[in-house]
């Protein structure tokens, strides 16, 4: 009896974990609408430029995290924001695809 509660435990867990996992990717994802709307609504021009910028920055980041670097050496911020910037991306990919929001 008390394996079968650990294991609707660990079930109940996994389920709300997952839930809250997909809220936070909606909102994310929400967040993300609105921050480009207000922003191509305040200045397309600076929006494309933005966005240009923020490309070469995590082309170099991508540089930067995949080159061989000597041992002891430090990628940089670049590499740092191309990292999370990613891990994002694999956030929204799995669990904003399946929220309603799309």
């Amino acid at each position: 009896m008390k394996r079968v509660g650990e294991g609707l435990v660990e079930a109940v867990g996994e389920a709300v974990a997952e839930v809250i996992l997909g809220l936070l990717a909606c909102a994310l994802l929400g967040c993300l609408v609105l921050i480009a709307y207000l922003s191509w609504s305040f200045s397309p021009r600076l929006t494309l430029a933005g966005a240009g910028l923020f490309s070469l920055l995590l082309a170099h980041g991508a540089w930067r995290t995949f080159r061989t670097t000597a041992k002891g050496r430090r990628r940089g911020f670049a590499a740092g924001i191309f990292t999370v910037t990613a891990v994002t991306a694999l956030v929204l990919l799995f669990y904003a695809t399946g929220c309603d929001c799309l």
